[in-house]
């Protein structure tokens, strides 16, 4: 049965058909477009601060400085994720790159707290696992919602135990909280990824502007699968200073 332009694809019939026309190749070259230029501003922002002595203390010695750089960059996936439909392309791409750019500031820490080689050698251990399972989540035919949603939320349950383990500084439960979600993100790359054949349903139904909002929105999810993942195996394998 035709899908009606004007109503919103269910997520099995978008999700589970075929995905080798070029226009929907072209919205899965678009996401992954848009995450790497993400991850390329992030890279290259926090390595830039990391290696400026008069960037570190003006940022990282500033805790004002440092927390409202996290307040804003907040504000900024928050707006992004929850008015991606009723903004522009252009404003929707617009925040992504300032978010990935405020990312890089805040994350410029890691500099401080691990060597350059084993910042890179996860970087690439992170690379080839979110790649596995990029791949996995865009060729299976299996229904991943069970394990998207079973993934969501274990990733409740990590944030407050994270924000418990402030206040407990135990080293102990950090490295299983980090364990955990290494697992966690690993699931959510496949699902998100299988996701993305929705959004491209769903940006069809959107006017002209719908398959750009929708591979920024897309690309903003992988983001930060990416990022977390990494973050979690950084402290698992990283080698500190």
């Amino acid at each position: 049965m035709q899908q009606n332009p004007n109503q919103k694809p269910t997520w099995g019939s978008a999700t589970f058909g075929s995905f080798n026309q070029p226009d929907q190749i072209a919205f899965i070259h678009r996401v992954y477009a848009w995450m790497c230029g993400g991850l390329v501003i992030t890279a290259f922002i926090a390595y830039w601060v990391g290696n400026s002595a008069t960037l570190k203390h003006f940022i990282l010695g500033n805790m004002f400085i440092f927390y409202g750089l996290m307040i804003v960059e907040l504000i900024a996936v928050i707006f992004l994720a929850s008015m991606v439909h009723k903004i522009s392309a252009t404003l929707a791409a617009v925040v992504f790159l300032l978010y990935a750019a405020l990312n890089g500031f805040t994350l410029s820490i890691i500099f401080l707290l691990y060597t350059i080689s084993s910042i890179g050698s996860v970087f690439i251990i992170t690379a080839g696992i979110f790649g596995g399972m990029s791949i996995y989540g865009y060729v299976t035919k299996k229904d991943l919602t069970t394990i998207g949603n079973f993934a969501i939320m274990g990733l409740l349950g990590l944030i407050l135990a994270m924000i418990v383990n402030i206040f407990l500084q135990n080293n102990m439960v950090s490295f299983i909280l980090s364990c955990i979600g290494v697992v966690i993100f690993v699931l959510l790359t496949a699902y998100d990824t299988q996701k993305l054949k929705w959004l491209y349903s769903i940006g069809r139904t959107e006017g002209n502007d719908g398959e750009k909002k929708e591979a920024i929105n897309g690309a903003l999810t992988l983001y930060l699968d990416f990022i977390n993942l990494f973050l979690d195996l950084l402290r698992i394998l990283g080698k500190r200073k």
